[in-house]
């Protein structure tokens, strides 16, 4: 065995940790899910407004149980996109925990909001309160789930 020095084992050590990036890169969730999500939000939060509330409550029970029968699939985090599937040990098991905990404080956050929306005397504050927080998952979801990650991994 050749003997190598501290510059290619730092190299070797450099390469190895951007290919370990690469592949954390694809633990996730595809962007598909998080619009899916989105548009769930919206329709709940207008349907809260402009509906009766027997209509509301349907939907919201069909959405959460279709929600959770989708995302078993998913919330192992090890099919963010098709250009590789991770092994469970490398995914680890922080994506479900994180995404129902996101959950929890998008759904506190959109009350926050209709709240806040109400207090201010606006109307449908469950649209606006749904648009927001729609905003937010749809346009941010995997950036959050991937910095949630990165921080717990410190």
């Amino acid at each position: 065995m050749e003997r190598i020095t501290n510059d290619q084992a730092q190299a070797a050590l450099d390469r190895a940790a951007v290919a370990r990036g690469r592949v954390a890169a694809e633990v996730g969730l595809p962007r598909s899910y998080w619009w899916g999500l989105a548009a769930g939000w919206v329709v709940l939060g207008a349907l809260g407004d402009v509906g009766p509330s027997w209509l509301a409550t349907i939907a919201t029970i069909v959405f959460g149980i279709g929600h959770s029968i989708f995302a078993t699939r998913l919330l192992d985090g090890r099919r963010r996109t098709g250009n590789l599937q991770v092994s469970a040990a490398v995914a680890g098991r922080r994506t479900a925990p994180l995404v129902v905990g996101m959950l929890l404080v998008l759904v506190a956050l959109t009350i926050g909001i209709a709240f806040a929306l109400h207090a201010d005397g606006a109307r449908h504050v469950g649209l606006w309160a749904g648009l927001f927080v729609g905003a937010v998952v749809g346009l941010g979801g995997p950036e959050i789930l991937s910095a949630l990650r990165s921080r717990l991994e410190r």
